[in-house]
């Protein structure tokens, strides 16, 4: 811990387009404000790590540990001083949240807050393109969580925003991923409108250049890989009967229960954690308890899935974690089918649903190595 100074601080960090100018924002006001109380200002730098990477190889120790070690060098450099030398105020650099389930705004700033506590902190800086682990900015929900301390204020860095125009395939977006969506894009609307003639394939080709310029940025949250593609969407063939299946056992069965006299239904929320990381598997699997009889689902935070059941039989098959078993399938491969069910690893065990987290990723990241070698 840093010795006490006059002004402490608190700054998140992460890779973005302004966090320079806001390490040098952070820099200036704490050496002004040591000058002005003739007392060492303290800073502190931290990395929050997410468990929920859009990279699943990353090694977000090494990812963390260079970027402070480059906030750093800024610092010497802002500071006019050399590498080993005292700096003019105490800097102090951690990665926090290490073992911790990360995912929402008010995860991260309970971890922060819970830091600064911890450190007498009273004051954080946030940078204002600051994405904790994630494609989209938290800025405006983290800031709403943490305006909701009394003892802890912060503010966002006066620095200026990247522009955010976009060019014509988007930040981040390759020829793969436009294509991709053109030619999803290309065939929804002739399937729509029908292969009528030279009007429809023109209007059509018009229609998908302008969602693929809009959309290609945010419509995968993975680069497009044509190998890795091509046995998803084998895997998805496979697991459509599974899951027409399912739905006309579940029919027969809620069937079966509303015809009884008795109507023996006992309704309840339940809550889950599965082991299915990124956003279009967590779709996939949303979806699908939904489209099966007797279970719906209301609501998915973070991890955490909100299902309402009707019947016992329903609770079982939720937690026997078939459909999560499949759809793991559907988008890691066959290694990742073998993780633990729900009631394997424990209902609501966030630490046992963390692990089989890590697992999927790790098969996520064998399949992917599988395509690129294929």
């Amino acid at each position: 811990m840093s010795p006490q100074g006059a002004y402490r601080v608190l700054v998140p960090v992460g890779e973005s387009v302004t966090l320079r100018n806001t390490v040098g924002y952070v820099v200036r006001e704490a050496v002004e404000r040591a000058a002005e109380t003739d007392e060492r200002a303290s800073v502190h730098f931290v990395f929050p790590a997410s468990w929920q990477r859009q990279d699943p190889t990353a090694d977000v120790t090494a990812e963390a540990e260079d970027l402070l070690e480059r906030v750093e060098a800024w610092i010497h450099e802002d500071t006019e001083t050399e590498e080993g030398d005292e700096l003019p105020v105490y800097v102090t650099t951690a990665i926090i949240g290490t073992g911790e389930y990360l995912f929402s705004p008010r995860d991260y700033a309970e971890t922060l807050l819970s830091y600064a506590r911890t450190n007498s902190i009273e004051h954080i800086v946030l940078d204002p393109e600051f994405k904790p682990g994630a494609r989209a900015p938290l800025l405006t929900p983290l800031s709403a969580e943490l305006s909701l301390a009394d003892d802890v204020t912060y503010e966002e860095a006066p620095v200026d925003r990247a522009v955010r125009g976009r060019t014509l395939l988007g930040r981040d977006v390759d020829l793969r991923t436009f294509a991709s969506v053109f030619g999803l894009s290309y065939l929804f609307y002739l399937a729509i409108g029908g292969f009528a003639g030279t009007f429809d394939f023109v209007t059509g080709a018009v229609s998908a250049a302008i969602v693929s310029v809009v959309l290609s940025g945010i419509t995968f949250d993975r680069p497009v890989r044509p190998m890795r593609t091509g046995r998803t969407l084998a895997r998805w063939l496979v697991y459509t009967p599974f899951l027409l299946w399912e739905i006309a056992k579940a029919n027969i069965e809620v069937a079966i229960i509303v015809l009884r006299p008795s109507l023996p239904i006992e309704p309840s929320m339940e809550k889950i954690q599965p082991a299915v990381p990124g956003s279009l598997p967590v779709t996939s699997l949303a979806n699908s308890i939904t489209l099966t009889p007797g279970t719906i689902t209301v609501d998915v935070r973070g991890n955490d899935f909100y299902i309402h059941t009707l019947t016992e039989s329903a609770r079982e098959a939720l937690y026997d974690g078939d459909l999560e078993q499949a759809v793991r399938f559907v988008f890691f491969g066959r290694d990742s089918a073998s993780i633990a069910s729900p009631r394997e690893r424990g209902q609501n065990a966030g630490d046992l649903a963390a692990e089989a987290e890590a697992e999927a990723t790790a098969a996520a990241d064998d399949d992917a190595e599988g395509g690129e070698e294929s």
